[in-house]
């Protein structure tokens, strides 16, 4: 292999790049690096890439889309041989959203999670939010579910808006 290690990092990172630039399909403010589902980019030792990726839960309707435009996105920048994987294990945790990301969530109107998941329990009623437009913790959760499963629906009391709050998963 021409170049060597320092040759596989820039081929890594111009992918990690790329990968910046694909939106989540149900969040497009946030990219799915952002998102904190590309779990690596590694060149191996035959100077293939492999691409791993896992999905936010095992029953996310985004999924398959992500899935293709990582491989059309790899396929158009020459990478055609590239592998993608599926990493199921460890789970993806909201944990893994980046600082980034979260910042634009808030941005966007949707209160980000606010606490560390360590312990199913936490996942359990209806964590105190922050209002992502005034920032007031004086909020309640109206539904469950928000416009997509892993968002739950709620009001701000004291500026009277309602938002979207991405659960702590």
């Amino acid at each position: 292999m021409v170049g060597g290690a320092a040759d596989s990092s820039a081929r890594e990172r111009e992918v990690w790049q790329l990968l910046e630039g694909i939106p989540d399909p149900e969040i497009p403010v946030l990219s799915i690096v952002d998102l904190g589902i590309v779990r690596a980019v590694r060149q191996e030792a035959d100077g293939r890439l492999r691409v791993a990726i896992t999905p936010t839960y095992s029953g996310c309707p985004a999924t398959d889309v992500i899935r293709c435009q990582v491989r059309a996105a790899l396929d158009a920048r020459g990478y055609a041989d590239a592998v993608l994987e599926e990493v199921l294990s460890p789970p993806w945790t909201s944990d893994w959203l980046t600082s980034a990301g979260r910042e634009k969530l808030r941005r966007f109107g949707i209160a980000p999670p606010e606490e560390a998941v360590s312990s199913p329990r936490q996942l359990r009623g209806s964590p105190a939010v922050s209002c992502p437009r005034c920032g007031s913790r004086e909020t309640e959760r109206v539904s469950e579910f928000g416009s997509t499963p892993c968002k739950a629906h709620y009001r701000c009391r004291a500026c009277a808006e309602p938002f979207d709050y991405f659960k702590c998963l």
